[in-house]
């Protein structure tokens, strides 16, 4: 079972839909909130430098650093974007408890978000290592693909969740599909990664005398779920969601 809390005042999110803290049993996702969650996710995050395999992110430097870069940069600027704090519930000792490095299972969010199109994508997913291969995962892209999908006053009633992954990130795509994403398409030559991320790469080495030379060229698999696909696949995925093991 789920459920949307009120829109938060705590935060200016910038989001050009409402957002809300959306929780299951297991799994809440709450606006991220950089006094609150920034310094959780740096401490999470900087000693596994692996998570930023298949995205054109580095390791930060600090958490202000992590603010500047992302929050200040990308998603505050942007009205199609909402970033959310992932809490595990079942390692929080109380109802009421803030986050702490036991229960913060790393950050998700919306982007690409279109009013006009009533579409959206779910991307930033970044789970922490203590957390991957458990229930935070499902529950997380469950959560945003009910409030995203669901039809108003529970959800938002868009009509398209899309997931966008490196095509060499097996793990990534194959998760979303257990979900009910259907591949819809590879982009070739889709993104461009300044660096030495080789294994992000295409395998393809770009033409003599390109404009940006020594850049690592990738691949993404673009993959959807749609309101029809939902109204039919709604109760198996929260199903999945409830699954203990």
């Amino acid at each position: 079972m789920t459920s949307a809390g009120q829109p938060t005042a705590a935060y200016d999110t910038n989001f050009c839909f409402p957002v809300r803290e959306l929780e299951s049993e297991r799994v809440k996702l709450t606006p991220f909130i950089p006094d609150l969650h920034a310094d959780l996710y740096f401490q999470g995050s900087a000693p596994h430098p692996d998570l930023y395999e298949f995205i054109p992110w580095e390791n930060f430097t600090d958490a202000s650093d992590f603010v500047k870069q992302v929050i200040d940069s990308r998603v505050r600027p942007d009205t199609g974007v909402a970033l959310y704090a992932v809490i595990d519930k079942t390692r929080t000792s109380t109802a009421g408890s803030s986050p702490s490095s036991a229960n913060f299972a790393g950050i998700i969010g919306y982007m690409n978000t279109s009013t006009a199109n009533l579409s959206t994508e779910i991307g930033y997913a970044i789970i922490l290592p203590p957390f991957q291969r458990t229930h935070v995962t499902t529950n997380a892209i469950g959560l945003l693909l009910q409030y995203a999908l669901d039809l108003p006053p529970h959800g938002l009633g868009l009509r398209r969740v899309q997931w966008k992954a490196n095509k060499l990130n097996t793990r990534s795509i194959g998760i979303v599909q257990k979900l009910g994403f259907k591949l819809e398409a590879v982009l070739r030559w889709d993104r461009i990664f300044v660096g030495s991320k080789a294994s992000a790469s295409n395998g393809v080495k770009e033409r003599a005398e390109d404009s940006r030379p020594g850049t690592v060229g990738t691949d993404t698999a673009l993959l959807a779920l749609c309101w029809d696909d939902w109204e039919s696949e709604r109760a198996r995925i929260l199903e999945v969601m409830d699954r203990r093991s």
